[in-house]
């Protein structure tokens, strides 16, 4: 992990560097915001910690001009609470106070080195895939991985980066879908001062940034195919040009691109280069989405109820039975990241010893139940519920609703009704007599009971 201390080092900065070290991390310091920021443009780093003697504001949103997406901690005396707060407003993630903890910076490292995500899993169906992962991780082979949005891709991207050869060096992630096409070659490749409007300096990009360890290149598929070209090469000789530049510049990295898409059908569509396609495939890992892993839906959700229980401050509650079986049967169309948040509703909504199902909400407030089950489940539930309409009802009044109703569908047609009934037009001619007799109200031709 990589830390830039922006701030002079006095006796508490010192000694937070030192803790830092301690904890595996590789430090580097900057005096002023503007040398801060030619450390980042030229070095990057995974977390920015600043003194708040220096302006926050003032670093966040140069960060944000130049697209730099590192997070930034502020630091400072314990008894400035003003300076804390301002901090806070400024833009700053946490407020580190000085003399430091060495459990907090622990602890703030180890939040930015994980990234706040953890790999769950417990199904066969994902144990297979964390098994093959497990098996290339140490390669420098390229390694695709795809799945539906939602099911952990960059997760299992970290945890390939995580049992490799290059685990102490960076790992660098770029959304390829967030980032407009004609920023994107920059914040790959870099730019030179001046290569284009608001480029105010040299800043190396991701690439660069990335060098002895991973880049991920997440959702790759929305990438512009002309750009398409020029990552190929980057691929292939391990040379890149910045924007504007002059010179090649080499790289070494290990490349791992997700996808919830098939590329295979872009290949088709024209919109994904088909040897771009080779060149990352050289692994892939597929990461089944959640219904087809219901061994994991359970242990994430128990997992994420402890993580929020924990970060909100309430006691940590198990699911009830019920609770257990509704979460198992829903379709979560959102995946790993749905199921996160409906963890998240449920344990501020539960009341009692246990989460239950009124808990387990929609976004909307609604209850999952609702319309959460697929299918299946849905069909069955319908079937249920005709079915306890039937009982203690005769089979003559069952059969007397059943050739109303279609009677009323077909708008009175017997020869229709009688085909979707499958009895003769006779049969049911003699039927809707002995009913008509009894003062039973049936459909006229053209017409049905509520009209008649």
């Amino acid at each position: 992990m990589r830390l830039l201390i922006i701030g002079r080092l006095s006796g508490e900065l010192v000694a937070a560097s030192r803790i830092a070290m301690n904890r595996g991390a590789a430090v580097t310091q900057a005096d002023s915001v503007t040398q801060g920021l030619a450390v980042l443009r030229s070095r990057g780093a995974d977390l920015v910690m600043i003194d708040v003697a220096l302006s926050v504001r003032d670093l966040v949103g140069a960060l944000e001009a130049e697209r730099i997406r590192t997070p930034v901690v502020a630091c400072g005396t314990a008894t400035d609470a003003r300076a804390a707060v301002a901090a806070i407003q400024a833009g700053a993630k946490e407020y580190i106070p000085l003399p430091p903890d060495p459990e907090l910076i622990a602890a703030v490292i180890e939040a930015v080195a994980s990234d706040s995500r953890s790999f769950i899993w417990r199904d066969p169906a994902m144990e297979s895939v964390v098994k093959l992962a497990d098996q290339v991780a140490r390669s420098e082979a390229s390694v695709l991985v795809t799945g539906e949005s939602g099911t952990g891709k960059e997760v299992l991207a970290r945890h390939l980066h995580a049992k490799s050869g290059r685990r102490d060096k960076p790992f660098v992630s770029v959304n390829c879908a967030a980032i407009p096409d004609n920023l994107l070659e920059s914040e790959l490749f870099g730019h030179e001062r001046g290569a284009f409007t608001g480029a105010i300096a040299r800043r190396i990009g991701k690439f660069e940034e990335a060098s002895g360890g991973t880049l991920l290149l997440d959702e790759i598929s929305e990438m512009d195919v002309r750009l398409q070209a020029k990552l190929l090469r980057a691929l292939q000789e391990r040379v890149i040009d910045r924007v504007g530049g002059s010179q090649p510049v080499r790289v070494d990295i290990r490349v791992i691109a997700t996808s919830n898409r098939n590329l295979g059908d872009e290949v088709r569509k024209g919109t994904f280069r088909e040897d771009l396609l080779y060149r990352l495939n050289v692994v892939h890992l597929r990461i089944p989405p959640l219904r087809e892993r219901p061994a994991d839906i359970l242990e994430l959700a128990g997992f994420f109820g402890r993580r929020y229980a924990d970060l909100n401050g309430v006691p940590a509650r198990p699911l009830s039975l019920e609770a257990k079986r509704l979460m198992t049967r829903s379709a979560w169309r959102g995946n790993v990241r749905e199921l996160e948040n409906t963890m998240h509703r449920a344990v501020l909504l539960a009341v009692g010893d246990t989460i239950d199902v009124e808990a387990i909400r929609t976004p909307d407030g609604e209850s999952l139940s609702g319309g959460a089950a697929d299918p299946a489940a849905r069909a069955a539930a319908t079937a249920e519920a005709v079915t306890r309409t039937l009982v203690g009802r005769t089979v003559a009044a069952v059969e007397q609703d059943l050739i109303l109703d279609t009677l009323d569908h077909c708008l009175g047609n017997r020869t229709h009704a009688a085909r979707i009934l499958g009895i003769s037009i006779r049969t049911l001619r003699n039927k809707l007599a002995e009913y008509i007799a009894t003062g039973i109200p049936v459909a006229e031709p053209g017409g049905t009971r509520s009209a008649a």
